[in-house]
Order: structure tokens, then sequence, then C-alpha cells
């Protein structure tokens, strides 16, 4: 196993819960395996997965039990509940190389008989008053996507509706979702589902704080559906299906401890009446590739939030996946569809 750090300046600041974020820092990790170089991405999210130095020396450790024992003893290293991103950069390294050794791409490795050329992915529009967020989705419509994510909860409950009303006005035929990240109490996210509602909002994603799984649980059941995302932090996804308290996964592969993890958890979903929907943490090439081939793997997945690589100001590699017309193009050759050679991090 060979690692190389790297930072990614995004193009413009993002803010957080856990503060802003000006780049995104991690490591790229190299694996050779059946005869091929896997590559693979491990980027830390604040907030989501363990910080970077945990993540780095994690990787260490793994690279130690891997001279000791090989791949299995250094995947037993990275726990998915503590080190998910450093197993995720393992984890897509050893899956890329697996997948170059059988000649497909990764999606097919997951399932042969798939056949995916697209997947379709929602554009994201941040908070700002309700003519920008209205003129923002208009642009993102004229682009061609028809699936949009704002984000709400900045702002009053009230002040969110008008937004969403506007955007109902300017824009009427298009998806619709929110995302609360968790900023509203019972009573707020009560109000806000029934006027969503007429405003036709698919669902919304963590309405009420990550460890409330009986108020998100009291909140399905209506038109507007309830989308869980945080509370994978803190609650395993058995735990979340078991207490029926989502309509909808938001599975972030860099957080659940890579796309095989991820795509496992999908299929799960999906047995339990549940759609899985997979997004970024906003990563690099390498990361993005893995999660659009683990949405690539689920028969008819909905959008998804894989339209990231316009974040960054610089990426680690040429992107092989191209939007169009609100479809991401899934790479068709061996593994994830990049060249681990072109990968080049920054020392």
């Amino acid at each position: 196993m060979n690692t190389a750090p790297f930072s990614l300046p995004l193009s413009s600041p993002l803010a957080t819960a856990s503060g802003t974020i000006e780049a995104r820092e991690g490591v790229v990790v190299r694996y050779d395996h059946r005869g091929e170089t896997g590559v693979g991405e491990a980027t830390p999210l604040p907030g989501w997965t363990e910080s970077l130095s945990d993540c780095q020396a994690a990787l260490d450790t793994a690279a130690d039990a891997d001279r000791r024992g090989g791949h299995t003893a250094a995947m037993l290293e990275l726990a998915a509940d503590s080190v998910p991103a450093a197993r995720h950069g393992f984890a897509t390294a050893l899956l890329d190389a697996d997948a170059r050794a059988d000649d497909v791409p990764l999606y097919r490795w997951f399932d042969a008989d798939r056949r995916c050329e697209s997947v379709p992915v929602n554009a994201t529009v941040g908070d700002s008053d309700p003519d920008a967020t209205a003129e923002a989705v208009a642009r993102a419509v004229g682009s061609g996507f028809d699936c949009c994510k704002l984000k709400v909860g900045a702002r009053s409950v009230d002040e969110d509706i008008e937004r969403l009303r506007a955007v109902r006005e300017r824009v009427g035929d298009v998806a619709l979702r929110a995302d609360a990240n968790g900023a509203w109490t019972r009573d707020q996210a009560a109000r806000a589902f029934e006027a969503f509602a007429d405003l036709g909002v698919d669902y919304v994603e963590q309405p009420l704080p990550a460890d409330d799984l009986a108020g998100h649980a009291d909140l399905r059941g209506g038109p507007v559906g309830v989308a869980l995302d945080e509370s994978l932090i803190d609650a395993r996804a058995d735990a979340v299906l078991s207490a029926d308290a989502a309509d909808v996964l938001i599975l972030k592969p860099m957080v659940v401890g890579g796309p095989g993890n991820a795509h496992t958890l999908a299929l799960r979903a999906r047995d339990r009446g549940v759609e899985p929907v997979v997004t970024t943490t906003v990563d690099g090439v390498v990361a993005r590739l893995a999660a659009l081939h683990v949405a690539a793997a689920v028969p008819d997945i909905g959008a998804c939030g894989l339209a990231t690589g316009d974040r960054l100001a610089r990426d680690l590699a040429p992107d092989p996946a191209t939007v169009t017309d609100g479809e991401m193009t899934v790479p068709q050759g061996d593994g994830l569809g990049i060249d681990p050679s072109e990968v080049t991090p920054d020392a």
C-alpha cells in the first residue's frame, strides 16, 4: 500500500456546521492486487468522519498489517464506525484493482448483469433570499437539471416556505428536495412539511437532529418524505431502518466506510421499502467516481448528489464522467474508469 497526501482548494468556501472549509484535504491510496494497481481516496470531512491525522494514522497501521498478513489483515484494521474515510480509501483501491483484474467497470463488479450508461443527478442550491433562490433553480433547470436540492433551516420556517414558493412560481416543472441539516424542532418540521406538501417537495433531508429517530418516524407517512443523512453518523443503518425513521437513506460512501458498504446498505434499504440516494462529501475525482459506480449498480435509482466536481478549483485527475441534461455518464472502462497513473496528488 502506498499513500500520498493532497490538498484540493475549493472554488469557493464551503460553510458547514463544523466551520468553513476552504480546501478538501486527504490521502490517495494505491494498492497492488491481482496483478493490477488500484487507486482509492480517503478524504475526511469534519463532523462526518475521523480527522485527517487519524485517517493517515489508520492507513499507516493498515499498511503495516498488509505487510504482515495481506489485504484481509489490512481491512480488519480499518473500522467503518471509527475511521470510515481511511477504510473508504483502502477499500476503493482494492475494489478498483479487483474490477480491473476482472476487466469490468466497478459497477458491474457489484452486479455483473447491470448495464448502466448514466445516473440521474440533482443540482444543489444554497441558502439565499427568495428571488436569488428562484434564479439559481431556474439556471440549473436551464442547464438541464430536472431535480434540485435546496438548503433550508438557516432561516425561519416561514422564510424557507417563501423561498420554495418563489421557486415554484418561477419554475413549475422541477423535482424539489430540501435539506434542513437537522435544524428544526418537531413543531417547526411539522409546519414546514405541511407547507412543503402544497409546494410539491419530494422529501426533506434530515429535518430533525440526528439522534431523534422517533421524531423522524412520526413525520413519515405524508406526501413529503423523510430522508436521513446525519443520522447515519450516530446510528447504524440497521437501527434507522428498524425504527422506520426514513423514506430515503442518503448514503455517502466516504462516511459509511467505502463503496462496498454503501452498495450493501443501498440494497438493504430497498429490501425494506426505503429508497437509497448516493452522494459525495465534496470529494476528489477518485471518490466521486466510486460513488457514481455505487449508484450505477442500483437499479432505477433516483437523482443522486454526485455533481460536485465544480466545487473544486482543481482536481486529482481529469474527470471521465460528464453531466449532460441532469445525467452523469458512467465510465465503462475497467475499474473506476480512471488511469491510476493520472492521479497526481500534491504532496
